[in-house]
């Protein structure tokens, strides 16, 4: 798992998200450090996805700051698995081609791949798994293959940071495991891992260290630390008897 360092992959400040009438998000700070997989925890409307568009500049924020290794961070340089992704998967194009397409701004318009472009992209195959499916046409792949797919584009950016939106929905238990395992891999290569999910549990098992958010972060801490049975009902406005918090072992 994650590792400590003292230069920060993300470093969030005192981030404030308002929609007219509303705010979202108030005073939210946290950290994650290089080779850390961390996830957000908590209801829906609690602001999850919408601090990870405001990390990429998606959406309007105030902070202190937003940085990434010490310098300001910068969103082309994040790698972002939507919990929605309109892709065009009936279109006639093979795994790599798939992936190969994540880098076109970098690229530039119409212009050729590179060499480097290309390790980028066996590269990320090879860190989902999927390197020795590459020339397979994408609308035969299962939905376990596609959400792999879609985490290879974003790792093909090489990124220092990765932001995951919900990556299990939709997804059988035994795809969840397998994606899980690639997440701790790649957190295990140095990547640092930022993941939204409402699998708590696997998020307690699988990840180094938990946020629960809403609105603000309630409580953070290594899974083993957040045992308050108080900050989990704060976050999911529940009650002492909800059987939420016996599953998790708090009471």
């Amino acid at each position: 798992m994650g590792t400590e360092n003292s230069v920060s992959a993300l470093d969030i400040c005192n981030l404030d998200v308002s929609y007219p009438g509303r705010e979202v998000l108030k005073s939210v700070s946290l950290t994650v450090a290089p080779g850390e997989f961390c996830a957000l925890i908590g209801p829906n409307g609690a602001g999850k996805t919408t601090l990870l568009r405001a990390i990429l500049g998606v959406i309007p924020s105030r902070s202190t700051h937003i940085t990434s290794m010490g310098v300001p961070l910068q969103p082309r340089s994040v790698g972002y698995v939507p919990q929605r992704h309109e892709f065009a998967w009936d279109f006639p194009i093979s795994i790599r081609q798939a992936v190969l397409s994540a880098r076109a701004r970098r690229i530039g318009w119409g212009g050729r791949a590179k060499i480097d472009d290309h390790r980028a992209v066996e590269e990320a195959l090879h860190q989902v798994g999927l390197a020795q499916l590459g020339d397979r046409v994408i609308g035969e792949l299962s939905g376990g293959q596609r959400q792999r797919v879609l985490v290879a584009r974003a790792l093909a950016l090489r990124p220092q940071l990765l932001l995951l939106d919900e990556p299990f929905t939709g997804l059988d238990m035994p795809t969840q495991e397998s994606l899980m395992d690639v997440f701790r891999r790649l957190a295990l290569s140095g990547c640092a891992i930022l993941m939204t999910t409402h699998d708590i549990l696997g998020a307690i098992d699988a990840c180094d260290r938990l946020f629960l958010l809403n609105s603000t972060v309630v409580a953070s801490g290594k899974p083993e630390e957040i045992r308050d049975p108080q900050v989990w009902m704060r976050t999911f406005d529940i009650r002492p008897s909800n059987p939420l918090l016996k599953v998790l072992g708090v009471i």
